[in-house]
């Protein structure tokens, strides 16, 4: 076509042409540039050209698409992957992943090492997620299973001791019928002691099993499920409610209902109802239940003393509030009800008695109280292990993305022709996200069987019964969605990753990952151990607390000591049992007191002493009485003045102070000294230690210990040294059958007991030190499938510095060197972070460690030898290959 044709009025505009020529694509290029012309020289002739030229321009604009534009893929490529252009557009269409997932699934199994490392990782990582969510649910869920939960409270006081405000559940005997009488708020009430172990007979069975005497309201409140007898049972005062446990232990399979059990060898009682037993984590555990008015029948003069005492903290009361009442307005009209009745001014100026109702929902989670303000409780450690699950979750996660990502190179050629035939961004990231979700539900069998096997030993370190709902529907949709979540979270970043790369460079040579491209790998290493750096800290600082509570002065001898419940035999034969037992040759010593050797069960204000105020009536000291022999038996050395002894009649008003009484009291000779409780004289004979009966992380409180001989609660018994504890315990159960013999010989050693006081402390550290471990596990299965995969990656480049004369040693330390950098920059990273956390979770302990530098070199050197032991295999093992190999393999 000459120059003179192509500015002719009767052809297209030329720049239009052009334009048409360069946005087709080849293989539709000459079918739409004739259909272009023809309807051109049409429309010229129908309506003039100027027009047509018009319309022209129109028409161009109008097939500016994407489909124009797209290439087609040469012929073999085509006939290679046709497959793929014949299946529906959209990525979540079936066909398109059943594609996925066939594909994913030959990805796994041509890489059966990598699929492993993540495959394993995962499931790891799962499985302690599961368990840990198990324990929180359990411990979030506690109560919920009563019917009345959001409505039941329990009542609780605040009032002022020595300047502190301190909160307590122990409430006077006669607000329980004060509440129930006056104030229309209450559905319901019910005063509940504090539980104990009691002995039940039935024929020539004896048991020893824990129960309250709690009020008649309490089987509607609690919504206690009665399986067999009288819907109301505690109605009557000589009338017992069994547990389904208990039941069967007592009468087997016979029908209990009506038949008589007799408590503490003393009163007979006829079985009116039996219960289902309680759940583990709920708030009120027992094993049977008495009336609260079987008590002024056993007790008379006792109880009517109690009925008018406003001033002995003693029992706990529970309410349930009427529908539509807040506890807001209830707490208003009931603060002052105790104060009202008090009838010592300075008590009532000093201690500010406030009573008010604590909500059911915050019993088990929210039980610590500052100054008299909720601050939390074990809340903290369910938050705690949340944080654990999630961070080993987290971990397994990086693992996955870490490994695709770095194995890019490997996919770049498939991403690189699936985009050239027509695949878009969505159906990549909709094949990765598949694999990475194949991997998840492969993960969660694993994880599952995992779990079934680790299960039993998790709920004997954790002293629960966690079971998996496998017959629950929505056990599965949160499993299910867990799963997603997982898989989702693990796929997400390689899935963008990966579908981001340009198919023409890909297709030219293939898809050259550079440092920057490394980047986002090295970040991911660095947030993977700064993790698992963090648990490491926060597990040793533990252990080193829990260490530093088991150094600390006992102040007694808990060696070879028992503790026996007391009974009103025990009482009544005290000192034949005690000559008996002196002259088996199997006791030492024994003593009667309120308390066992590790506990501290009473706590009394009233005290005067020489300089004190009006104000100091207000001060609680813990009390122990006692009567002879108590710190021969307990084990204690005094640090002035004398045991009570028989050979002062004085020592009958005798009392012994611990440091911390003398310390409070401030007196300089304090043995002799004139002192008076609840205005009766008393004088002291001796000083004691500050010896540790309670929590070992707390300063001792100031203790009195008062001759009391009738104040008994556990008699305590000092094994003979030289006798072997489990021939002493022989030998000594016929004497206390024969002196209880409606109880059977229960009996507890101290040191045991006093080793229970870490119970909470070592649960925690014992599931940090494994979620630690597991995330260092988890973080060393990826570092070794990076470590493996740079190596390969590297080949060549090992084989030419072999054969330039590097050592092994100097190719170990090239591919160690990144590695050991990224553990360091977590360390400086997770150590900071770890100091702050555990110096906020040390705050809740007055008697603490101070974090030194030590544990943070320490983990350091964990950490990096753990990197290089993990790293090594791989870096010694490419460093040892046969150059000649390594570079005819390129």
């Amino acid at each position: 076509m000459s120059q003179n044709q192509r500015i002719c009025p009767d052809q297209p505009p030329r720049w239009a042409q052009q334009l048409l020529k360069r946005i087709t694509a080849p293989h539709l290029r000459e079918e739409i540039q004739g259909d272009m012309d023809e309807l051109f020289q049409m429309r010229g002739q129908r309506y003039g050209y100027a027009k047509a030229r018009l319309l022209y321009v129109v028409d161009l604009l109008l097939l500016l698409h994407p489909r124009l534009w797209r290439r087609q893929a040469a012929p073999q490529v085509k006939a290679r992957y046709s497959k793929f252009t014949d299946v529906p557009k959209s990525f979540l269409h079936p066909d398109m992943i059943r594609s996925y997932l066939t594909i994913a699934f030959r990805n796994l199994v041509k890489n059966k090492s990598y699929s492993a490392i993540n495959i394993g990782g995962l499931a790891v990582g799962m499985a302690v997620a599961m368990l840990i969510g198990l324990w929180i649910t359990d411990e979030v869920s506690a109560n919920k299973h009563y019917k009345n939960y959001e409505t039941l409270y329990q009542v609780k006081m605040n009032q002022t001791f020595d300047g502190r405000r301190g909160t307590q559940d122990a409430i006077p005997f006669p607000l329980g019928d004060e509440l129930k009488a006056k104030y229309p708020d209450f559905k319901a009430t019910a005063m509940c002691d504090w539980g104990s172990n009691r002995s039940l007979v039935v024929g020539n069975q004896k048991f020893l099993k824990d129960g309250h005497y709690i009020g008649q309201d309490a089987i509607d409140m609690f919504s206690l499920q009665v399986l067999n007898g009288d819907k109301n049972p505690l109605k009557e005062p000589y009338s017992i409610v069994l547990t389904d446990e208990t039941a069967q232990a007592l009468f087997g399979d016979k029908d209990p209902i009506g038949k008589t059990v007799r408590m503490d060898n003393t009163v007979d009682l006829k079985v009116t109802a039996v219960v289902a037993k309680q759940p583990e984590n709920a708030g009120l555990q027992f094993d049977y239940l008495v009336p609260w008015h079987l008590q002024a029948a056993q007790r008379a003069d006792y109880i009517k003393r109690a009925e008018a005492n406003w001033a002995d903290n003693s029992y706990q009361v529970f309410v349930q509030l009427k529908d539509g009442i807040t506890p807001e307005k209830t707490n208003a009209k009931i603060k002052d009800i105790v104060l009202s009745h008090l009838n010592d001014e300075v008590t009532q100026k000093s201690t500010k008695p406030e009573v008010f109702i604590y909500p059911m929902s915050k019993w088990r989670l929210y039980s610590e109280f500052s100054e008299g303000k909720n601050t939390g409780g074990f809340i903290k450690y369910v938050r705690l292990f949340g944080i654990f699950g999630l961070f080993i979750l987290v971990i397994a996660c990086i693992n996955f993305m870490n490994l695709s990502t770095a194995r890019s190179e490997k996919r770049a050629k498939e991403v690189g022709v699936r985009k050239a035939i027509g695949s878009g961004r969505e159906q990549l990231i909709g094949q990765f996200l598949s694999e990475s979700l194949l991997i998840a539900l492969m993960a969660l069998v694993l994880a599952l069987g995992l779990v079934f096997i680790v299960l039993p030993y998790f709920n004997t370190l954790t002293e629960k019964q966690l079971v998996l709902q496998i017959g629950n529907p929505v056990f599965w949709g949160i499993l299910l969605i867990f799963t997603l979540f997982t898989g989702l979270l693990a796929g997400s970043y390689p899935a963008l990753y990966l579908s981001s790369f340009n198919p023409v460079k890909i297709l030219k040579g293939g898809v050259h990952v550079g440092k920057n491209a490394s980047l986002p790998r090295k970040i991911l290493v660095v947030i993977q151990f700064t993790f698992s750096i963090v648990l490491m800290i926060g597990t040793i600082i533990i252990y080193q607390q829990i260490q530093h509570g088991k150094n600390r002065p006992v102040g007694f001898n808990n060696k070879g000591l028992i503790s026996v419940n007391s009974s009103h035999d025990l009482i009544k034969h005290f000192e034949p049992l005690r000559a008996e037992l002196l002259a088996s040759g199997m006791v030492s010593s024994i003593c009667k007191t309120n308390s066992p050797p590790t506990q501290i069960w009473s706590s009394n204000n009233g005290w005067e002493w020489k300089g004190s105020t009006p104000n100091d009536k207000s001060v609680g000291f813990k009390t122990i009485a006692t009567s002879y022999d108590y710190t021969k038996t307990i084990g204690i050395k005094l640090k002035e003045g004398r045991d009570f002894s028989r050979d002062f009649s004085t020592d009958s008003i005798g009392v012994l102070l611990n440091e911390a009484a003398v310390k409070r009291m401030g007196l300089k000779h304090p043995v002799g000294e004139l002192v008076k409780w609840n205005g009766s004289d008393r004088i002291v004979v001796g000083v004691l230690p500050d010896i540790m009966m309670e929590s070992p992380y707390r300063a001792v409180s100031p203790l009195t210990v008062i001759f009391e001989k009738d104040w008994v609660g556990t008699i305590s018994v000092r094994i003979n040294p030289n006798v072997a504890s489990s021939e002493a315990i022989k030998r000594i159960t016929p004497i206390f059958d024969k002196y209880n013999p409606g109880f059977p010989f229960d009996y507890k050693f101290a040191d045991t007991e006093y080793t229970k006081k870490f119970n909470y402390e070592e649960l925690i550290g014992n599931l940090s030190a494994i979620v630690s471990l597991l995330a260092i596990f988890i973080s060393c299965l990826g570092l070794f499938g990076l470590a493996s995969f740079m190596a390969e990656q590297r080949t060549k480049e090992i084989g030419i510095r072999k054969v330039l004369g590097a050592s092994v040693t100097n190719l170990w330390g090239l591919l160690s060197r990144d590695f050991v950098q990224l553990v360091i920059v977590s360390c400086l990273i997770a150590s900071p972070i770890a100091w702050y956390a555990m110096n906020q979770w040390l705050e809740s302990y007055t008697y603490k460690i101070t974090i030194g530098i030590g544990v943070f070199l320490v983990v350091l050197i964990l950490a990096l030898a753990i990197t290089l032991l993990t790293i090594s295999y791989q870096a010694i093992k490419a460093a040892l290959l046969n150059p000649v190999k390594s570079l005819k393999s390129e």
